[in-house]
């Protein structure tokens, strides 16, 4: 074959639209925390944006992509890029290049997801050294598996865009990380509101003009399998406001915006894993019942289990990865692509045992490799801030600055930040995921 020019400038677009995912990421969290807090939140996906890029371009890319070694990680014949160059990569039109940019976007987004679940309580230097280690522990051995031609990849697992790899690994490992740091001072005894709901939805509406790079670039082409993953994607990503919305309206008598942008984000985790695989109608069907998977997961699960999940990674982006990675087995149909295969409803049961499987592996990676990590990283660095600390906001504590220079709660006490501090358990205002 030889480089297709349109198609290489398809995906060299479409990781530029990744790329903005994480800095959309970082405004979509920093409006969920309390303004003391705002500036650490935001630093953790820009500094992970730049950490990761580093590291996969080093390492990551020949773990993920190299020549496999028994099913399980790359050989390291790619370290540095070495011998990448501008070679056609196998199977496609566009050179290795290009499908290195692309990928090393949805290495840097992966673990900044992580870090919405322990928001507000843990020291910057020990972030950035989990986020390090889980990238070339766990992002790098299971993209192998399922990207790389590793096991699950043999086992016939279809993840077009990072179901599996990407939310499913990021969702759980944040849940099993918040629960082994603790919850914040005050959780469940005052309220703690978003403090900028404005900066979220412009953050969630970044995110879905990025998703789409997300998952029709995977098709690593500009061809009619990305048309159909685009449209796919914005009939899953509308839905999901849907699916999330109408419940939220029903139960408690009210619509919000931060539903609104929570759903959005919910169908678009939904869709990642099957938007190359099943039809536009079929993403309707699973980004709207993505969108109330994800929101009974955030009010009524993590209510009645206690868990300080801080912007509910696990919620949205666990238990969607986990919905879609599943539907795909139900939905994929070979008449959207022939290179994957036919699920439940064509007919088929091997796709869906496949992915059954190989979500059961994605979950138990994250449980156990985040734990080991945490416990090794905590033995270094103590993770967690101090209370006083934590009461006067990571921003002056971690970083030696403020996102507001005015105070923006006039008259109150001088120890509290915002609004977000005051003892209000029965706001009308607190949203779904505090």
């Amino acid at each position: 074959m030889e480089i297709n020019t349109g198609d290489t400038a398809w995906v060299l677009v479409s990781a530029a639209m990744v790329f903005l995912m994480t800095p959309a990421l970082a405004l979509f969290y920093g409006g969920m925390v309390r303004s003391k807090n705002v500036l650490t939140t935001i630093m953790h996906s820009f500094f992970i944006l730049a950490m990761i890029s580093v590291e996969f371009l080093i390492l990551g890319y020949t773990m993920a992509f190299g020549p496999d070694v028994n099913g399980f990680i790359g050989d390291l014949s790619k370290l540095g890029l070495a011998g990448v160059g501008y070679n056609i990569l196998d199977g496609s039109t566009i050179p290795e290049l290009a499908f290195v940019a692309f990928q090393c976007m949805f290495a840097a987004l992966t673990p900044a997801l992580i870090t919405g679940a322990f928001a507000e309580r843990m020291r910057f230097s020990a972030v950035a050294l989990l986020m390090f280690l889980w990238a070339i522990f766990l992002y790098n051995p299971m993209a192998h598996w399922v990207w790389g031609g590793g096991f699950l990849a043999q086992l016939g697992a279809l993840d077009f865009a990072g179901g599996l790899v990407i939310h499913i690994l990021s969702g759980v490992s944040g849940l099993t990380i918040c629960l082994l740091v603790g919850k914040r001072s005050g959780y469940g005894k005052r309220a703690i509101v978003p403090h900028n709901v404005p900066m979220t939805v412009l953050g969630a509406a970044l995110l879905w003009f990025g998703w789409f790079g997300f998952n029709a670039g995977s098709a690593l082409g500009a061809n009619e399998l990305a048309a159909n993953a685009f449209v796919a994607t914005q009939g899953a990503a509308a839905a999901g406001v849907l699916g999330w919305i109408l419940p939220e309206w029903i139960r408690g008598g009210k619509p919000t915006i931060l539903g609104a942008a929570s759903g959005c984000v919910a169908g678009l985790v939904a869709i990642t894993p099957a938007a190359g695989f099943v039809t536009p109608m079929a993403g309707i069907f699973i980004g709207f019942i993505g969108g109330g998977v994800c929101y009974f997961s955030v009010a009524s699960l993590k209510r009645r289990l206690g868990y300080d999940d801080s912007l509910d990674a696990f919620g949205v982006h666990g238990m969607g990865g986990i919905w879609g990675s599943i539907a795909t087995g139900i939905f994929a149909t070979t008449a959207i692509n022939p290179d994957g295969a036919n699920g439940l409803i064509y007919g088929s049961t091997d796709l869906f045992i496949a992915q059954i499987i190989s979500t059961v592996v994605a979950i138990v990676l994250a449980v156990v490799g985040s734990t080991i990590l945490y416990k090794i990283v905590n033995s270094i660095i103590t993770i967690r801030v101090d209370e006083s600390e934590e009461i006067a906001g990571l921003d002056l504590g971690e970083h030696g600055e403020r996102g507001y220079n005015a105070p923006i709660f006039a008259g109150a006490p001088s120890f509290l930040e915002s609004p977000s501090e005051v003892s209000f358990e029965n706001s009308p205002t607190l949203s779904h995921s505090h």
